[in-house]
């Protein structure tokens, strides 16, 4: 266990070793300033917006700008939908892979744009080359650019001093993919190409096993996706069975790369907050009440799995390694535990191990995770804008029991504020309770359950929560490859990105116009440890208050039942 804690305090010092000059560059990139790369960019950047014939210098007024989000998140997905349903007439299809039948091509392409990858598909069996980089490493790219630029274009209405405008949709989506996701999904692409990953157009590799039998090993143009799908928290696997896959991470070194590239964006959006708002302070209180819940997470989850199954306890089973179901043994317990956190905290779904085999409390804990919106970090750009939600709602609070009007930043926070923050919120109970009974209650849908009793209910429950939360993980056993599940989880996805990003871009509009107050002797601090305490309590008690009597007759339930000797 000591090893254990090393690890895990060498992963978080690089990752805040990281972040923080990230955070700072990520500033001066949005903010227009030059930076080191913006000698072989910047001339690409000008070509791109005069093909496209937008002005760098037209700021957009919020409505315009969520419009312009929309419409190019449509035109992505009808893109995708084709690719998908015609792949078998397109080119780099050396297995000759048939076409996606129509719910399923729908499913995916609107996990892909909205930054979900949720999949319901093996990838290697499914997907030609030409769908896996034209059509969804493309996706990767620009779904994560519009959660940076719409993040980015929230905090221009935060800092605003009356204005009319919240930055330009076109340029921030560019500068997201030039200057930031290309060249560290580059450089991560290298390594894991370095690593073993392999990055090549031939076709599946026939070969003889040990045993006599043969195999087809699956191959491809790898590593640029999982480079990619890291870095924006996408999280979609090129094999069936993602980062577990040893040819998708087959070494310690790749493994500690994707983890630090699923948190390295999100955690620097922190410090990108309190550089854009001239005041580093504010970056620093929202980074510790994500860090701080993500530790809590953490040690539930680890401690569960280190403990091992208490029903083997009376057996001759060896449990000096924790809960090993499910793992692999190059990466063990710990490392299995801070990649599950680390992928369910973040807006990401890539999985090292199978969170259906994790213990009820490990897995409560994962869905918790998801289900307040995925704002511990959360998916790049999308969890900083979760948790600017969470802060109205904090700060609306806070000035209800001091009696004045809250602020934040010196902005009112005033009830067309809150009411929108209110109505974002919504969405995640909506998609994940109210689809989830519906899914419960449908016979055909209950086909996808694999197991009886409280852990099916949980499959279900995950299932929704990772799909309205944009996060795409699943428990392993819930098969989510029929009609009734890949619509309905597609209407979820929708929902849980777009419910949240148009409230969001109007919270933005509505306060840039307004006039910062300058600070009083009555005025809630919140760059403080009160604030921070604050504000984790306020997103534990709307996820508990919302989820619990869900999670009670799941995850709750089985461990009771579990502790209890009864199993189903």
């Amino acid at each position: 266990m000591a090893t254990d804690g090393l690890q895990f305090t060498a992963y978080a010092a690089i990752l805040v070793a990281l972040a923080l000059p990230l955070g700072s560059y990520m500033a001066r990139v949005f903010q227009g300033e030059r930076t080191l790369l913006s000698s072989i960019f910047a001339p690409v950047e000008r070509s791109i917006y005069t093909i496209a014939g937008k002005c760098v210098g037209q700021d957009q007024h919020w409505t315009r700008y969520a419009f312009s989000v929309l419409a190019f998140n449509l035109a992505g997905w009808l893109f995708l939908y084709a690719v998908l349903r015609f792949q078998h007439l397109l080119p780099w299809n050396p297995e000759g892979l048939g076409p996606m039948s129509p719910d399923l091509a729908f499913n995916t392409a609107v996990s892909f744009v909205t930054n979900t990858n949720w999949q319901a598909y093996g990838g290697e069996t499914s997907l030609s080359y030409f769908s896996q980089m034209v059509g969804l490493t493309v996706q990767n790219f620009v779904s994560a650019a519009t959660g940076m630029a719409v993040a980015v274009a929230v905090i221009r209405g935060f800092a605003a001093k009356s204005a009319n405008s919240i930055g330009n949709f076109w340029v921030d989506m560019t500068r997201s993919v030039l200057y930031i996701l290309l060249p560290l999904s580059f450089i991560g692409a290298l390594i894991l190409v370095w690593q073993g990953v392999p990055q090549t157009l031939n076709a599946y590799v026939p070969t003889t096993t040990l045993e006599g039998t043969q195999q087809l090993i699956a191959q491809g143009p790898a590593a640029s996706q999982i480079a990619i799908k890291q870095l924006g928290t996408n999280g979609g696997g090129f094999f069936n069975v993602n980062s577990s896959h040893p040819l998708e991470n087959p070494t310690q070194i790749t493994n500690l790369l994707q983890l630090v590239y699923i948190l390295l964006i999100p955690a620097a959006f922190c410090f990108l907050f309190g550089k854009m708002v001239k005041d580093r302070r504010q970056g620093i209180a929202i980074f510790a009440a994500m860090g701080f819940l993500f530790v809590a997470g953490l040690a539930v989850v680890y401690g569960s799995e280190i403990r091992g199954n208490p029903l083997f306890d009376a057996l001759p089973i060896d449990q000096a390694a924790g809960n090993m179901e499910g793992k692999e043994t190059r990466f063990g317990t710990a490392l299995s535990a801070l990649w599950a956190e680390a992928t369910t905290a973040a807006s990401n779904g890539s999985v090292n191990s199978m969170h259906d085999s994790y213990m009820p409390l490990a897995g409560l804990v994962l869905m918790l995770n998801m289900q307040v919106g995925e704002v511990i970090f959360g998916g790049v750009g999308a969890g900083f804008y979760g948790m600017l939600l969470f802060v109205v709602l904090t700060v609306f609070l806070a000035g209800l029991m001091v009696g004045r009007t809250p602020e934040y930043l010196g902005k009112k926070i005033e009830a067309r504020e809150v009411k929108l923050a209110v109505l974002a919120f919504l969405s995640m109970p909506v998609g994940i309770l109210v689809f989830g009974a519906v899914a419960a209650t449908v016979p055909s849908a209950l086909a996808a359950v694999q197991d009886p009793g409280p852990h099916g209910l949980s499959e279900i429950l995950y299932a929704y929560s990772s799909a309205t939360g944009n996060n795409g993980s699943a428990f392993a056993g819930f098969g989510a490859n029929l009609p009734f599940h890949t619509t309905l989880q597609g209407i979820a996805m929708l929902l849980g990105r777009y419910a949240f990003i148009v409230p969001m871009l109007a919270i933005a509009g509505s306060l840039a116009t307004k006039t910062p107050v300058p600070a009083s002797a009555g005025t809630f601090p919140t760059h403080g440890p009160l604030f921070v305490v604050l504000l984790m309590i306020v997103v534990l008690i709307l996820g508990g208050l919302t989820f619990f009597p869900a999670l009670a007759l799941g995850p709750i339930a089985e461990q009771v039942s579990m502790l209890a000797g009864q199993t189903f």
